[in-house]
């Protein structure tokens, strides 16, 4: 699976949003597996969207036909797009499915790990991160990803902010330490997004 990570500066809030209710027609795309989104809690000024296909190359075909049909809706809405392709690894939880409907917010993680830490790093969220947020309360399921260049994304999604700040606040730190994080990690990036239901596909 393929996951599609666009962060964008948002400078006409209502064209953009009905912009997005356009992408309903990637419905029926072939390799198309799902799409959400919303406003960062932090900066309300700041889109993100994620995007699932089954493979790069149904991706790559969407891409050379549809898409830009699909996106001229928005042009003029939004700057400083940046766009990251990310390859499936393994599930947060199990079972992941891109589905949006009952989440209130994701996090999301981008990480750049050391090149001779990589196995490491991903060792530590499978034996450490992982069983930590499926053990969380109001956590629902999440992925990890790997970019060229050892980059990680690392998208959850949450009942409620309320349960993503408790698991925070609780245990983070601390798992971090065994995690050995900051030995592994060259720069790390994240949000928490307020998900609009109507953004969902």
């Amino acid at each position: 699976m393929l996951v599609k990570w666009i962060r964008c500066t948002v400078v006409d809030r209502r064209g953009f949003e009905r912009g997005q209710r356009k992408w309903a027609g990637l419905l029926g795309e072939p390799g198309f597996r799902g799409q959400g989104g919303g406003w960062s809690r932090r900066r309300p000024d700041v889109a993100h969207v994620f995007a699932f296909w089954e493979s790069r190359a149904f991706y790559d075909s969407f891409m050379a036909r549809a898409h830009d049909r699909l996106a001229a809706s928005q042009a003029g809405t939004f700057r400083d797009a940046q766009v990251k392709l990310f390859d499936y690894r393994f599930d947060v939880k199990t079972g992941f499915e891109p589905r949006f409907a009952d989440a209130d917010v994701a996090r999301v993680a981008h990480c750049r790990v050391h090149a001779e830490r990589v196995e490491h790093f991903a060792l530590m969220q499978e034996k450490v991160w992982n069983p930590a947020m499926a053990g969380s309360p109001g956590m629902l399921r999440g992925v990890f990803g790997e970019a060229p260049g050892h980059e990680f994304l690392v998208l959850s999604l949450w009942h409620s902010a309320a349960e993503h700040g408790k698991y925070r606040t609780e245990r983070v730190e601390r798992l971090g330490l065994r995690a050995q994080t900051e030995a592994d990690v060259a720069a790390m990036a994240g949000d928490v997004v307020q998900l609009e239901p109507a953004w969902a596909v």
